[in-house]
């Protein structure tokens, strides 16, 4: 296989939205913090719902970004708390896919903890193949040609070989 084809995980995204500012999303941060090793950021509303309680500029979730070996290892720990199973529907077009888990201590080898209590969280993975550079660097930044896009065909075939997972079809 030509290894200018070879799919990778550009990064993975692990978020947790709670709704408020306060002492919830602290523990929010605290659980990422100990499931990663790196410090999340706070993410803020867009905009003021007040059937919600939620004003325009109020941090009410937290993400913590993750690439290379530290990607692999929170996916394939997320993946075993939900069974290693994902449907077809999570996959998009460009070939990235996004999955939940209801509660953290699902995960293998997490114990509850009274003084976080339980979350659930959102995994988003990005993909890409070498060469993607040309579309972020500053000097002659180009588009991704289309023949060289990731798609969902080959995201899922990656996702199986490499977690070892089963995908649903519908």
């Amino acid at each position: 296989m030509n290894p200018m084809e070879q799919v990778t995980i550009a990064k993975a995204t692990l978020n947790i939205g709670v709704g408020d500012a306060g002492e919830r999303l602290s523990r929010a941060i605290n659980l990422l913090t100990n499931l990663t090793g790196q410090q999340p950021v706070k993410t803020f509303s867009k905009v003021t719902n007040p059937e919600w309680g939620i004003r325009k500029h109020q941090p009410i979730a937290c993400k913590v970004t993750l690439r290379g070996q530290k990607a692999y290892d929170a996916i394939k720990l997320v993946l075993d708390g939900i069974g290693n199973h994902l449907n077809e529907k999570q996959f998009d077009a460009q070939g990235n896919v996004s999955f939940g888990i209801a509660e953290h201590i699902d995960m293998p080898g997490i114990k509850y903890d009274p003084d976080i209590g339980i979350f659930g969280l959102n995994v988003s993975i990005t993909f890409e193949k070498p060469g993607y550079r040309i579309k972020r660097r500053k000097i002659q930044r180009k588009r991704i040609p289309s023949k060289h896009t990731v798609t969902k065909e080959e995201t899922i075939g990656f996702m199986e070989d490499t977690f070892e997972i089963e995908i649903d079809k519908e």
